[in-house]
């Protein structure tokens, strides 16, 4: 991304202004640059170029309505001519615009035989600590959609932990991992009882990085490569994007990068339940009862909600630390969609004011966020009468608040947060395009790099 943007005082001018200065800015102009506007018909709105009289471009000029806002300029990058561009904008709208330009360069082609070969424009800042921290940003959104976009022929358990052992290798963090039977053997029998069905074995991605002495803050990210729904199975249409069902990994190692990458204070556990929900002559059935590692017997209502299932192990796991926050990823139920749109995430919480400084850092960096209740009184919906309870209620309404009251049971004592995102841009948005998108993981690094300074 160096190539893209860099920090340097040289290029074309490049000029970003909102909406609401732009007439100011007009009158600043000289009669040639002002005749060149208004003979294009130029309204303030959107780029212009300006040449000079040799027809070269003299400067550019970009108006936005909301120049804080961080995907604002995330299409401006395909849309300028080849070159370097020279940023003058505002200040404190610099740390914006460069995550948006970055981010707005994005695209998926791995599978593409025959790749663009347009150069794209570059774009310069005279300020390294802007670049800097906009690369990294950019970085660890990419890797997010790049992981969810990965079709799950080439994303299963085995490749998840293979992105984590290059995360590992980058930051000289340390993987473990518990792979098939072991998952018995060290009781973790609800990752093992819906990931035994594939051939793609199961496992628990165990990552840590940072110093013992600093405060532990434990990443769980829901790792399903894909669901069939197991054999409650999905219908054609619901199955298939379920490539992305592993997109609470992605946007943990997505997060744990940006940990890394600014090395922040704390001591980072990572675990990721990597699975396939297969169907096979040993998938798990409607009304089975499997034992979690905590001990709460859970009777099967509906294989269809296995992320929970490998959930609950690894939370379970992750209090055992007793950390000062765990914070759990998962693309979990459609609930949340039909609640709050598939562009804004939701969120619980155990803590009034972590879930209250996580949506003031999203609305601060365009990550917006929203919280969610954990109403306690649908707790009664996972009554069972043969078990401690069911995997999922019998009646659909609420089911992302019961989903997560589930998942609360294996947390008792230990802060917790729940994210339950989409995971997967289905239109196309200035800066995000169509396919894996990471949601809310800016606001929790930099509520994270608040508290944990």
């Amino acid at each position: 991304m160096n190539n893209l943007l860099n920090a340097e005082n040289t290029g074309t001018p490049l000029i970003i202004i909102e909406k609401i200065a732009y007439q100011t800015w007009l009158e600043s102009q000289d009669k040639q640059s002002k005749a060149w506007l208004s003979n294009t018909q130029f309204t303030g709105n959107g780029l212009a170029l300006i040449p000079n009289s040799q027809g070269e471009i003299n400067q550019a000029v970009f108006v936005v309505a909301d120049a804080s806002d961080f995907f604002a300029c995330g299409d401006l990058i395909k849309q300028l001519p080849q070159g370097q561009y020279l940023l003058h904008a505002d200040a404190k709208h610099v740390e914006a615009i460069s995550f948006g330009w970055l981010v707005g360069a994005y695209q998926y082609d791995r599978y593409i035989s025959n790749k663009s070969a347009k150069v794209l424009a570059s774009l310069a800042i005279n300020n390294a600590d802007a670049v800097e921290s906009a690369i990294k940003f950019a970085e660890a959104t990419a890797l997010t959609r790049d992981l969810v976009n990965t079709p799950a022929a080439d994303m299963m358990p085995e490749d998840i932990a293979k992105a984590a052992l290059a995360l590992a290798e980058q930051f000289n963090g340390d993987v473990k991992q518990i792979i098939g039977d072991e998952l018995l053997v060290h009781n973790y029998p609800t990752i093992h009882a819906v990931g035994r069905a594939s051939v793609h074995t199961p496992r628990l991605v165990d990552l840590t990085w940072g110093e013992s002495k600093n405060p532990q803050v434990t990443l769980v990210g829901k790792g399903v490569c894909f669901d069939s729904g197991g054999l409650d199975m999905k219908p054609a249409a619901g199955m298939r994007n379920m490539k992305k069902d592993m997109g609470g990994a992605a946007h943990v190692l997505g997060l744990a990068q940006l940990i890394m990458a600014h090395n922040l204070p704390i001591n980072l556990r990572v675990l990721i339940p990597a699975v396939e929900n297969a169907v096979s002559s040993n998938a798990l059935r409607p009304g089975d009862v499997v034992t979690t590692r905590k001990g709460l017997t859970v009777e099967i209502h509906n294989t269809d909600a296995e992320g929970r299932l490998v959930l609950c192990d690894a939370l379970a796991e992750a209090e055992n630390d007793e950390p000062a926050l765990i914070i759990d990823f998962a693309t979990l139920t459609g609930a949340m969609r039909v609640a709050l749109g598939t562009e804004l995430p939701g969120f619980f919480s155990t803590n009034d004011q972590v879930a209250a400084d996580i949506t003031t850092a999203g609305l601060r960096n365009s990550d917006p966020v929203w919280r969610m209740p954990l109403h306690k009184a649908y707790d009664n919906l996972f009554d069972s009468t043969i078990a401690d309870m069911t995997n999922c209620p019998t009646q659909p309404f609420g089911a992302a608040i019961s989903a997560a009251l589930y998942l609360q049971r294996f947390v008792e004592k230990t802060d917790w947060v729940h994210f339950d995102v989409m995971a997967f841009n289905v239109r196309h948005l200035s800066g995000r395009p169509l396919g894996g998108e990471a949601f809310g993981i800016r606001a929790v690094f930099d509520y994270l790099a608040a508290r944990f300074k």
